[in-house]
């Protein structure tokens, strides 16, 4: 087997990837090294159901083979496999994995599914080394049949399963414990709902009041652009703040108060009133599943949610909230973390990217000094 690179993270820093800090965290090891040193490691575990002719739902399990080095013989989910190292590595890079494994191990294509949602991601410790799995909870078509790779899984009793032979697995067979307890999570939930059409999930919660979410380190034009956009179609913006709790680190280097001021002082140069907008401090609490609903709870009811993160936006979507489109100007130019490095490197083109009024804060802030020392003592300790 070729000797992939993985997308390797400490211990300690998991807890990040629960506010989808993804590619700040992670670093690339070989597989043998990673699975000798214990190294800890993004995997992904794919469940996929379907309903049958008679609209029952059925669920695609996988029987390991025999030669495989851990748990042989077991039943688990309906695939899974290793996250590849990616330098950007984030969301929708880490779903293409799980693609990936579903075509290897069942000849599954995407275009065989209706759909792939993010449903949870759990830290697991195997006989080689701790694994943090991304967990997708997929619906295939009705025609769809699999077909097991003969060379990874046993190809008799790799298959969809009714719910009764399912329970019957969990009675009667060895299961991998992390699947196990996936799946009967899944037994004991309102699967139909994933069935429905996306427009009848939709929660309209007030009126024509939008969600702006981003970490604003620093305010640069991009947000500027998409507060434009949003002005267009919405009278009233509720601006929440991510990440507020944390300050004076290289990925997140000014305040809660600090990123305030950048955005009212941007929003008064260019005449929005106070009257139209509201700013929230959303804390990250390292909790996904519950992430949306302690968003909420600070800035109360909207209609839609604008963001580009694909994490902000998969798990809106999977709690049933409206989704602008994305709006992108130039991506990799105007991003955070690009402007944060052209500071670091003391270059001084960051200055066309960002709004003078909140460059003159920056100033006041001594923020430009402040990122280059995070950067530098950042540097330092590697």
């Amino acid at each position: 087997m070729e000797d992939e690179t993985l997308a390797c993270i400490k211990k300690d820093e998991i807890k990040y990837l629960h506010s989808g800090q993804i590619s700040k965290h992670i670093f690339p090891v070989k597989r043998k090294e990673a699975h000798k040193k214990g190294i800890p490691h993004l995997i992904v575990r794919i469940f996929i159901i379907k309903k049958n002719q008679k609209d029952r739902i059925e669920y695609l399990v996988q029987k390991r083979g025999k030669n495989k080095k851990t748990y042989p013989g077991y039943y688990t989910d309906s695939a899974s496999g290793h996250v590849v190292y990616e330098k950007n590595l984030d969301l929708s890079t880490i779903k293409q994995n799980a693609y990936r494994e579903l075509e290897e191990e069942f000849g599954l294509k995407s275009t065989d599914l209706i759909k792939l949602n993010f449903y949870d991601f759990k830290s697991e410790k195997d006989k080689l080394s701790r694994e943090v799995a991304y967990i997708f909870v997929g619906v295939a078509k009705t025609e769809v049949e699999p077909e097991p790779n003969e060379d990874e899984l046993d190809i008799n009793d790799s298959k969809f399963y009714t719910r009764s032979e399912l329970q019957n697995i969990f009675e009667e067979k060895e299961a991998v414990d992390y699947s196990e307890e996936i799946w009967k999570e899944l037994l004991n939930s309102d699967l139909n709902s994933l069935f429905e059409d996306k427009e009848s999930q939709k929660k309209k919660t007030s009126e024509d009041v939008a969600l702006f979410v981003g970490r604003f380190q620093p305010l640069h034009h991009g947000h500027i652009h998409v507060i434009y956009r949003i002005f267009e179609d919405y009278n009233f913006l509720k601006i929440a703040i991510g990440s507020s709790q944390i300050s004076h680190t290289k990925d997140n280097p000014f305040t809660k108060e600090e990123r305030k001021q950048f955005i009212t002082t941007a929003l008064k140069k260019r005449a929005i009133s106070e009257d139209n907008y509201s700013i929230y401090y959303v804390p990250d609490i390292f909790n996904a599943n519950k992430w949306v609903d302690h968003l909420v709870s600070i800035v109360g009811n909207f209609d839609i949610v604008y963001s580009n993160s694909d994490w902000v936006r998969e798990l809106f979507k999977n709690e049933g909230y409206e989704l602008s489109k994305k709006i992108t100007i130039f991506k990799n130019k105007y991003s955070g973390t690009h402007i944060r490095n052209l500071i670091s490197n003391k270059i001084e083109k960051y200055r066309l990217l960002i709004p003078n009024e909140v460059l003159n804060k920056m100033e006041e802030f001594n923020g430009v000094e402040r990122i280059q020392d995070l950067y530098k003592e950042e540097n330092n300790n590697e």
